[in-house]
């Protein structure tokens, strides 16, 4: 079989290797990310899938075994450019280092542009902080968080960092902790354990799910009690999309000031005119996807949190 041809002129000259002896008996696939342990298992596969990875020559499935001795010839694609997307927009960086950056995200920033928000998001910002980042995919991005959720999230400076968070993010090993302001008196502490998918009506909300949903599960602690709602800390242990949002709501306490998943009034006039949703990622661990360290970092509530909870206090 002759080789694919890429149509594109602007692909990356290919790289050859040949398979180790180390990898015999492997799924083509699996040696491939021990070889290239900057790219995600998934990215290889679709390279494979989309004939930009051949093995000796021919296309291959990835779950063909090798035996050591092919020749593989990748043809890597370009990483996707932000032409004057740039923009030079204030970053509140907790920490930074030539692997990663973790950002205190504000309320009320977009992760990317989209729909709506051709510009003033975080990945713009990126841009302008790190240049370097338009060669990433998603400029490093690696999780999000909601526009209206503030708090910690973590993005990578290189391909090699951002395939290890990826990773990490897979395994469950990165830690996620948020303070949630939930509507009601939530009695104990507990675990929602319920799949979570797109809303089968309302194409916008996530939903819980019967069938057909992706595995999602929230752990929850009291940590404060008020007339009318309940100071939570969630852990994540999936990363679905609202996923603390909706898991709450489906237990008949939804975060304060969260319209979408709750249209009634609490009863509670300082509840009621908080603008978003309660919800704040305070704290974030991870391993450094370089030196293997433990890290995790912290930080308060918003302003506009904090008084918040200040108000209730004084009631």
């Amino acid at each position: 079989m002759n080789e694919p041809q890429i149509k594109s002129p602007d692909y990356i000259s290919p790289t050859e290797f040949t398979v180790p002896p180390d990898c015999s008996g492997m799924r083509l696939d699996a040696a491939l990310a021990r070889q290239l342990p900057e790219h995600s298992r998934s990215r290889l596969q679709n390279w494979l899938r989309e004939g930009l990875i051949t093995l000796d020559g021919n296309l291959a499935d990835p779950k063909r075994k090798v035996w050591g001795g092919e020749r593989i010839r990748i043809t890597v694609p370009p990483a996707p450019t932000f032409a004057n997307a740039a923009e030079d927009i204030a970053l509140p960086i907790v920490y930074e280092d030539d692997a990663l950056i973790v950002i205190d995200k504000p309320a009320g920033l977009v992760m990317h542009p989209g729909n709506g928000n051709a510009s003033g998001t975080l990945m713009n910002a990126l841009l302008h902080h790190v240049p370097a980042l338009a060669g990433i995919p998603r400029a490093g991005i690696v999780h999000r968080l909601d526009k209206e959720t503030s708090g910690l999230l973590v993005v990578a400076k290189t391909l090699t960092a951002q395939t290890a968070l990826v990773r990490q993010l897979q395994a469950r090993t990165v830690k996620r902790h948020y303070l949630a302001l939930a509507r009601g008196k939530v009695s104990s502490s507990g675990t929602v354990d319920a799949p979570l998918g797109r809303h089968p009506a309302q194409r916008t909300k996530m939903a819980v799910l019967k069938h057909g949903g992706k595995e999602a599960r929230t752990h929850y602690a009291v940590k404060e009690r008020f007339a009318r709602c309940t100071l939570l800390e969630c852990r994540l242990e999936t990363g679905r999309t609202h996923q603390i949002r909706v898991h709450m709501a489906s237990i008949g306490h939804p975060l304060v000031g969260d319209t979408t998943y709750c249209k009634g009034k609490s009863g509670d006039a300082t509840l009621d005119a908080f603008p978003r949703q309660a919800l704040h990622a305070w704290r974030l661990a991870l391993v450094h996807p370089d030196s293997g360290a433990d890290m995790a970092w912290e930080t308060a509530p918003p302003a506009d949190f904090a008084a918040l909870l200040e108000a209730l206090r004084g009631e």
